[in-house]
């Protein structure tokens, strides 16, 4: 009996060796705070007033004392472990406010993202975010950008045994402030400016941003304009179309974007730091600007040189001959190309201008971002635009249509003059231009004149009495294309003919058969022979029987 009893003894001992490590280091994992001896040592006690349960209280105190210029109050928000504590008190003030200015100047502080808890749990849905349901002991406050990397900006909740957790700006961000405020502090130029034009104005701005904005903006416009001056000095419309006044021409407008952009970011960055508030749309407009001055010049550039390699007017592809097939085909495969290409820089410029000036956080898209909606507004807004430009590769793919073919759409004839992202462009044989979208032209059937031969048969069908003389009007049909064809139209003779292709109870119609080695004079050459076999027609009609149905409006309505 003692074994049984000292075999369980030794069981339910064993037991709770394996599973008591275990568990405590399910629960150290588990912990919502960083357990440290104690907290700036250097600095003395906390005051009592001040709250920093909730990383909200704590972001909200640090504003506060950094807005009354009381740096010793602020400086018990920073962790500065990483500091000496016999320097802490000298070292933590200077700190403090060296964080409040680079929060003033580069962040626009989220206060949804703040949440005041003090575990900084988020109770929203699992969906709109992955820490969602969890406690917290770390949040990331902001990223700024120093040395082309970005740097957090983290507030941390930390305990020392005996007392209540507190949340402050963490030993990492501390560390990082020096040079966070070399970058982001007052210039040179604005500390030499008189302490009134330092004292805040309204919206949370300084007197001498509130002047400074406009003239920065004054002075971009007129460099700019400058710019736009210098580049156009003879270019006259008769050198326009050259070489290097071409290029210059296509590059005068990306040019002018980039120097409104530099003018902009040297001057927020070399002569003023301006505030968040300004900053936040600044620093996104400055990369913008870049960024579609760059998309910019490589497509007016890339246009001016396929202009020059690559003919694309429909009058000197439209006709037939050696090697117009060729250039048909080459030209429409150059247009697909070049739009292929403008998508692919558009794209990789968005995603630089996302990346580069953080769009999701400096705009406050955070939200809308998360919860996939910014995604379904844009898929929504550009589903038209994206359906029509995919519809313009296709067609420039199986070349159904080409620059410079005649084709006969919706019942009109008129030829491809330019096939763009979102509408091919039409020119009716009687000049005016007829715009159709590329979804609706890829969806409707339409005759290519073009497509494979450029010869064709044309047709002319005239209604005609029952006892009309079909044979006697054949004979002049083939008399009437001896005196219009010439040598070259004569060997498509065995594509002449007439027909009596259907009948009913007014009379019969007779087909005349058209050979048209030309679609470009076919429409012409059509309507010349209905002139002629209707004349034809007319003059049998007064030697002998009667030609054409002797039926009323009424019966023929």
């Amino acid at each position: 009996m003692r074994r049984v009893t000292f075999v369980l003894l030794a069981l339910v001992l064993l037991a709770q060796a394996l599973v008591g490590p275990a568990c405590a280091q399910e629960n150290a994992g588990t912990q919502s705070w960083y357990e440290v001896d104690a907290i700036n040592p250097g600095l003395g006690e906390r005051p009592d007033e001040m709250d920093l349960s909730t990383p909200q209280s704590s972001v909200e105190s640090f504003l506060a004392a950094g807005g009354a210029d009381d740096w010793d109050t602020a400086a018990h928000i920073l962790d500065l472990a990483l500091i000496p504590e016999d320097e802490q008190a000298e070292v933590g003030p200077q700190r403090a406010e060296q964080l409040f200015t680079v929060i003033d100047r580069k962040i626009v502080v989220n206060w949804f993202q703040l949440l005041d808890r003090p575990d900084a749990l988020d109770a929203r849905a699992a969906s709109e975010s992955a820490m969602a349901g969890e406690p917290r002991r770390s949040l990331l406050l902001a990223l700024v950008e120093m040395d082309g990397r970005p740097v957090s900006l983290r507030l941390n909740r930390l305990h020392v045994e005996g007392a209540e957790p507190v949340w402050l700006f963490s030993r990492q961000s501390v560390e990082n402030l020096p040079a966070l405020y070399a970058l982001y502090g007052p210039s040179r130029l604005e500390l030499a400016l008189p302490e009134a034009l330092r004292q805040p104005a309204f919206w949370n701005l300084r007197w001498w941003e509130v002047i400074a904005l406009p003239l920065v903006i004054s002075a971009a416009l007129g460099l700019a304009r400058l710019t736009y001056k210098l580049m156009s000095r003879g270019l006259g419309r008769d050198r326009r179309d050259s070489g290097a006044a071409s290029l210059l021409v296509a590059l005068r407008p990306p040019v002018i974007l980039t120097v409104i952009a530099f003018t902009l970011a040297f001057c927020t960055q070399h002569l003023f730091v301006f505030s968040g508030r300004i900053d936040t749309l600044l620093s996104p407009l400055v990369a913008i600007c870049f960024v579609a001055a760059t998309i910019w010049a490589i497509i007016n550039v890339a246009d001016a040189i396929i202009d020059r390699l690559v003919s694309f007017d429909g009058d000197a592809l439209t006709p037939t001959g050696s090697g117009q097939e060729k250039k048909r085909e080459f030209a429409t495969k150059v247009a697909a190309i070049r739009r292929a290409m403008i998508v692919v820089v558009t794209i990789a410029g968005v995603g630089v201008i996302l990346r580069e000036a953080n769009l999701m956080q400096t705009l406050g898209f955070s939200l809308l971002a998360s919860a996939g909606a910014f995604t379904l507004v844009l898929a929504f807004a550009a589903r038209n635009i994206l359906t029509n430009v995919m519809a313009s590769l296709q067609i420039a793919l199986n070349q159904s249509a080409r620059i410079g073919d005649k084709i006969v759409y919706d019942g009109h004839l008129c030829s491809v003059e330019r096939i763009h992202f979102t509408y091919v462009q039409l020119r009716e044989w009687t000049g005016k231009r007829i715009v159709v979208p590329v979804v609706d032209f890829a969806a409707e059937p339409f005759e290519n004149w073009m497509m494979r031969e450029p010869s064709m048969i044309g047709e002319v069908r005239l209604r005609l009495a029952h006892d009309a003389d079909v044979s006697k009007l054949r004979e002049r049909y083939f008399a009437a294309l001896d005196d219009i064809d010439d040598e070259s139209e004569a060997a498509m003779s065995d594509d002449r003919g007439v027909y009596v292709a259907g009948h009913d109870a007014f009379g019969m119609e007779v087909l005349f058969m058209v050979p048209c080695p030309d679609p470009n004079t076919a429409w012409a050459r059509i309507c010349d022979v209905r002139e002629r076999m209707l004349a034809e027609a007319a003059d049998l009609a007064q030697d002998s029987r009667p030609v054409f149905p002797a039926i009323s409006a009424a019966d023929a309505g």
